[in-house]
């Protein structure tokens, strides 16, 4: 087998054989009013089912999680039928999705909040920039610490929704612990400062994820994989021995038998901030024996190179499924791929939904 055809050469991927090693990556793309995924959610999917793995957006465990505006939830009934439409068009179209449950822990703001609380983190350290809420961008407000309780009980809320994502259809479940969001402000010591079982030691801080993984596995086995980002400083986040961490974590999360370990590659602002990590994939397969997804700046090329070298076993792709909804016959063919119009990545307010989201055209 050459390297051009390892990347559309099946895997197996907890208990699914994929057809082909792109993975659409999970993107946040807000079209989901009131927490509900809209019609056109369905559409935006079914379009993209020729990739191996579908990943969806990030999926809301609670109420507590409202970091954007517009973004889907998992946490209630009404929120099954709507993502069993989506299921339903993806699997028609041959294709196969996880879902990516998500929690944004201090990556929000009062506004947004039930009863206009402060949001939830590890401790009470503010994460760095703003957000967009209802009367325009704000400062990310300052989070409550956890209590024990409060942590045995987000727990709880991450146990719920893949009961209701198997309702809904879906294939395995995601755990989004990457880019400074709940579970990778547990991980990280620069936002965990924690001093009772859930900080401190490296032990401690992967106690949270421990247990979600746990929660989530009694409902889809070994359909469980995670996103790490090692290197991100998204929101200020950040690690005194980011190696030391991340390899601790990988290895730990490696005898678990999940489906998967997903890893972000550090972006140039990532770099330019002062991250101790310049390449995550080489340490990535020291770190762990099982399926590795690799994720960020990817082209062809470069996606057929890691494979065959064993760096990673599939490559995720984000943007270029935003234009591309046929990008997995374009990286096979050589068709240049489109490129997305950066103002409609996001829903934008008083235009359609499917503006920017399903009315990018197949290659003819």
């Amino acid at each position: 087998m050459t390297d051009q055809t390892l990347l559309f050469s099946p895997v197996g991927v907890g208990t699914l054989t994929l057809p082909n090693r792109v993975v659409m990556a999970p993107m946040t793309r807000l079209r989901a009013p009131g927490s509900i995924p809209s019609d056109f959610v369905a559409d935006y999917y079914a379009q993209r089912a020729g990739a191996g793995l579908i990943v969806s957006e990030s999926i809301m465990i609670s109420d507590t999680s409202a970091a954007y505006m517009n973004a889907p939830g998992l946490f209630a009934d009404a929120h099954i039928d709507p993502w069993r439409r989506v299921t339903d068009a993806v699997h028609e179209r041959g294709g196969r999705i996880f879902a990516q449950l998500w929690h944004s822990g201090r990556v929000g703001h009062t506004s947004l909040q039930p009863e206009g609380q402060a949001p939830l983190a590890p401790s009470a350290i503010a994460a760095e920039g703003t957000i967009h809420t209802a009367t325009g961008r704000q400062p990310l407000s300052v989070p409550r610490a956890l209590s024990l309780a409060e942590i045995a009980g987000v727990t709880r809320a991450f146990g719920k929704p893949p009961a209701r994502a198997r309702a809904a259809g879906f294939d395995g479940i995601e755990l989004h612990g990457a880019y400074g969001y709940l579970i990778d402000q547990f991980l990280q010591d620069r936002s965990n400062r924690r001093t009772d079982e859930y900080g401190g030691s490296l032990d401690n801080r992967l106690r949270f994820l421990l247990g979600l993984v746990t929660a989530c596995q009694q409902e889809y086995g070994r359909d469980v994989g995670v996103k790490l980002s090692p290197a991100n400083r998204s929101h200020g986040m950040g690690d005194s021995d980011p190696v030391g961490t991340f390899s601790f974590v990988a290895s730990k999360l490696d005898e678990l038998d999940l489906a998967y370990l997903h890893f972000m590659e550090p972006f140039p602002e990532d770099i330019a901030a002062g991250c101790k990590i310049g390449n995550v994939m080489p340490m990535a397969r020291r770190w762990c024996r099982g399926p590795i997804i690799a994720n960020g700046g990817f082209d062809a090329k470069r996606a057929m190179a890691a494979i065959a070298v064993g760096q990673a076993d599939l490559i995720s792709f984000g943007r270029g499924f935003i234009a591309n909804p046929d990008l997995v016959d374009r990286l096979r063919a050589g068709i240049p791929c489109a490129d997305a119009d950066p103002e409609t990545i996001y829903w934008v307010p008083e235009a359609p939904l499917e503006r920017g989201y399903t009315d990018y055209p197949a290659h003819r």
